[in-house]
């Protein structure tokens, strides 16, 4: 065997030694999705007759796609506030209404998304419909966007109520035209809900639950998702109608980040 041969034989021993151990460690050592704790759950499983419209499974929110982490529209609470939950539910089927959440557990990477969203200044792709009076660079400062959530910890929720018999709500359509969130509820974007005042996730101060400007019906809806939720240990968020956390919160200083997907729930 020549030199060259030898020490092309050697350069080729070489370069595969090099890929095969660049390559194991990618296989062998993918790492997992975290799982949810074993006292989280579905909230179907524990009240499927609780309406679910998960919008940050949709395109049609705030930053105008599909929120990271969420996998499925699925609402995922610990159990206690799921079973909570059920109890709120049962009193107000009496009255001829149904809950409906938009948002349950929300994991860490999704809040992630949110923050980098409103960093990205130039993207108001979604500004007409959910914040048309607020300048995107104050969304941090008035509150609108934090980087941890209440969500993440599994006892937060994001409802509304819908009379019965509820009717379906129509998908959103990306790029059709934007109609603020605080219009008139035959303006904005049609929700099967009862007319609180304000769309979901609107950002304004027409969204604090008791903003003195709420008259009428919409005060009334309201109230009666507030005292309904706060009879059975719920505590609303005083600047958004629709954010309601179960006391005493099993994590209260926990903040998950698995995906929003029924593999998250599985046990092995």
């Amino acid at each position: 065997m020549t030199r060259l041969s030898i020490a092309v034989r050697g350069l080729v021993t070489t370069l595969a030694t090099l890929l095969a151990v660049t390559a194991a460690p990618t296989a062998a050592h993918a790492k997992p999705e975290p799982k949810a704790p074993n006292d989280f759950v579905a909230l179907r499983t524990v009240d499927p007759t609780i309406v679910q419209e998960m919008r940050y499974f949709t395109p049609h929110n705030f930053v105008g796609e599909r929120i990271d982490g969420y996998r499925q529209p699925l609402c995922i609470l610990t159990r206690p506030a799921a079973e909570a939950l059920r109890k709120a539910q049962k009193r107000l089927l009496r009255q001829c209404y149904t809950l409906k959440v938009y948002d349950c557990y929300r994991p860490q990477r999704a809040v992630d998304h949110f923050v980098r969203w409103a960093e990205d200044l130039d993207d108001e792709a979604m500004k007409d419909e959910f914040y048309p009076n607020v300048d995107k660079t104050r969304l941090f400062a008035d509150g609108y966007i934090a980087e941890k959530s209440g969500h993440s910890r599994g006892s937060t929720m994001d409802l509304t109520i819908v009379r019965l018999p509820a009717k379906p709500t129509r998908p959103y359509v990306p790029g059709e035209s934007l109609v603020p969130c605080f219009a008139a509820q035959a303006e904005r974007f049609p929700d099967n809900s009862v007319d609180m005042g304000t769309g979901f996730d609107c950002f304004d101060t027409l969204s604090h639950t008791l903003d003195p400007r709420i008259k009428g019906e919409q005060r009334t809806n309201r109230l009666l998702l507030k005292s309904t939720l706060e009879a059975l240990g719920f505590v609303n968020l005083a600047e958004e109608w629709w954010h309601y956390t179960f006391k005493p919160e099993p994590y209260p200083d926990t903040y998950f980040d698995f995906p929003v997907s029924r593999k998250s729930l599985t046990r092995h």
